[in-house]
């Protein structure tokens, strides 16, 4: 692939949402109940202790797929009432059906999100002209702004490099949360664009500072998000030698955290902190002993202990 097309010269790219926001779980009661006073907890909790700017509820860690719209809905405003003006909220709001993904983020809106996630479709595997009227679309019909999210292992698509300098166009469509794993892609886009890139993966922050992204949207960060942050202001400050200590120290979470499904493991690790977090819902399962004793391990590894 070529690139015909002037590069930018240095410039301050804006943080709209901050630099560390956590994809947060959703807490459910033990018998699968959705857990709004566990949910209010835990969003305290990673906003005050965790030093996250923003979060981002009813993404798949948060099990969007297995949660209806009305449990989303009420989880948006038991949040934005709990932290106030202390952190943003966004919405994942993506489905592979533009019509419904709309309705979702109108909903949003009226709940009182203050931006909006929104992944390629999946499955369906839409041409790069159909991505861009599907963003397009849902930029259109709300006044928040957009983090679209780029995650072709699981939608089956990428959104490519032309796709979004054109999608940048739109004043609304402001961030990406990058989980494509192609750094030279991204710096392609962090080049001729002004959209805020924040990785999408917990071990590629640090390099993806290195091209021009901004933060990150993390799984690891429920535990580790005060020292990511500090990693990052690191690296903005140019001490990189002491952001790549970081780095490595976190590495052993930022990696293990993922030896399952994100999410089971999150929970499993909230659970054993006594904090709100409760069961996965099927199709997912929740944490085995050996899966638990891993996890201990990795955050020993990453110099944290659940209690």
């Amino acid at each position: 692939m070529t690139h015909d097309h002037p590069v930018a010269a240095d410039r301050a790219v804006p943080r709209p949402f901050g630099r560390v926001l956590t994809a947060m779980v959703t807490p459910f009661t033990s018998d699968g109940s959705l857990d709004l006073d566990g949910a209010v907890r835990l969003a305290n909790h990673l906003v005050d202790e965790q030093g996250n700017d923003a979060l981002v509820l009813n993404g798949t860690t948060g099990e969007s797929p297995t949660t209806t719209d009305a449990e989303k809905e009420r989880l948006i405003r038991a949040v934005v009432e709990a932290i106030g003006d202390r952190a943003r909220v966004v919405a994942g709001v993506g489905t592979n059906d533009t019509r419904h993904t709309i309705e979702l983020a109108t909903a949003a809106e009226k709940a009182g999100a203050h931006g909006l996630l929104v992944v390629t479709p999946y499955y369906n595997k839409p041409p790069q002209s159909g991505l861009a009227r599907h963003f397009a679309a849902v930029a259109d019909a709300t006044g928040l702004p957009i983090m679209l999210y780029d995650i072709p292992h699981r939608s089956g698509v990428p959104i490519e490099t032309e796709t979004l300098v054109k999608l940048a166009e739109h004043d609304r469509i402001v961030a990406v949360k990058d989980a494509k794993g192609d750094l030279a892609a991204t710096s392609w886009v962090t080049s001729r664009t002004d959209l805020a890139f924040y990785s999408g993966e917990d071990s590629l922050v640090l390099p993806a500072l290195a091209v021009g992204c901004v933060g990150v949207v993390g799984t690891s960060t429920h535990f580790t998000g005060a020292l990511t942050r500090r990693m990052i202001e690191l690296h903005d400050a140019g001490d990189t030698g002491a952001a790549l200590a970081l780095h490595r120290r976190l590495l052993p979470l930022f990696t293990g955290i993922f030896r399952t499904q994100g999410t089971i493991l999150v929970k499993a690790g909230l659970a054993a902190m006594g904090l709100p977090a409760g069961p996965v819902r099927p199709p997912l399962v929740d944490a085995t002993p050996d899966e638990i004793a891993q996890l201990r391990a990795d955050c020993a590894a990453a110099g944290l202990e659940l209690s």
